[in-house]
């Protein structure tokens, strides 16, 4: 599974993408999320904020509770306003 950082996320974790294989019990954006928090301080400090996080599965817009295949790409990045 490939996974981007962007935004502030970048900074805090280091790195603006890299590939993962989460336990087999990882369905869905959220559990992603939650597993992902477990890989480092920067990942931990990120997924901390998840009220200040958006996702995107595949490049569609997805909640939390979207779920996930092993080869999916979700994007991690802050909300977006336009002007």
């Amino acid at each position: 599974m490939r996974v981007l950082y962007f935004a502030w996320l970048q900074s805090k974790i280091q790195k603006d993408e890299e590939e993962v294989t989460p336990p087999a019990a990882v369905k869905s954006v959220g559990q992603l999320a939650d597993w992902l928090q477990t890989l480092s301080p920067g990942h931990a400090a990120v997924f901390s904020e998840r009220a200040r996080l958006r996702a995107a599965v595949n490049q569609t817009f997805a909640s939390w509770e979207t779920p996930l295949s092993p080869t999916d790409e979700v994007a991690f990045f802050p909300p977006v306003t336009g002007g």
